[in-house]
């Protein structure tokens, strides 16, 4: 459902009876809708409000999922590339920290925490968010901070982006050397695409609206 524009209205609307577009900062008065309904800015249709039955487990499921598949992949050969008579594997962690001389450290580490690290911590504050909600229990202790940092991470969280450039990789090598995908390889493929889809599950209005009503009570 589309949500209406009433910013002249609604002077004296309490702040916990308001929304406020992210994008456009169009101001509404809050409609909560029904399971499997989306609340949508009329001006330039971001979606506020996107309620799901179960949303909740699947998050969990898909973000202890995403945790699993991040530390097994730093562990496991990621490629192994033979050329004149020479094989070599490397794990993600190799590659990225691969440049080890004086002010190259930082690149490493830097490329290691975008593609590795940043992505891990998101989903592990995912998992202490939400656990307690799903489980009907107060939030955790600082549950609203930790939120709060875990979407300030989502622009820094680049583990699309180093498939991409892999993938661009692999196309430019491929004539010149023999390259075998590990199994590191096809569990970051599949972390991209659940990181993708806890991020498209996940209502950020109704997580803030549980712990803001928690806070309250």
């Amino acid at each position: 459902m589309a949500m209406h524009d009433q910013t002249a209205p609604l002077i004296d609307v309490p702040l916990s009876e308001l929304i406020i577009c992210p994008v456009c900062d169009a101001t509404y008065r809050l409609q909560r809708p029904k399971h499997g309904e989306r609340a949508v800015c009329q001006r330039c249709h971001k979606v506020l409000i996107a309620p799901r039955r179960k949303a909740g487990l699947q998050i969990i499921a898909v973000a202890t999922a995403v945790v699993i598949l991040i530390i097994a992949a730093t562990v496991f050969p990621f490629l192994q590339i033979s050329a004149a008579g020479q094989t070599n594997a490397v794990s993600i962690l190799d590659a990225a920290l691969s440049f080890t001389d004086g002010w190259l450290v930082l690149l490493s580490l830097a490329t290691a925490a975008l593609i590795i690290f940043v992505p891990l911590l998101r989903m592990l504050l995912t998992l202490y968010v939400l656990v307690p909600i799903v489980m009907d229990r107060p939030p955790a202790r600082h549950a609203i901070k930790a939120f709060r940092f875990s979407e300030a991470l989502r622009p820094w969280s680049m583990a699309e982006i180093f498939a991409l450039g892999c993938a661009v990789a692999l196309v430019k090598i491929a004539d010149l050397a023999q390259v075998a995908f590990g199994p590191a390889f096809w569990m970051f493929g599949v972390l991209v695409v659940l990181v993708i889809a806890q991020d498209s599950f996940l209502c950020k209005w109704s997580v803030w609206d549980s712990l803001e009503n928690d806070r309250h009570s």
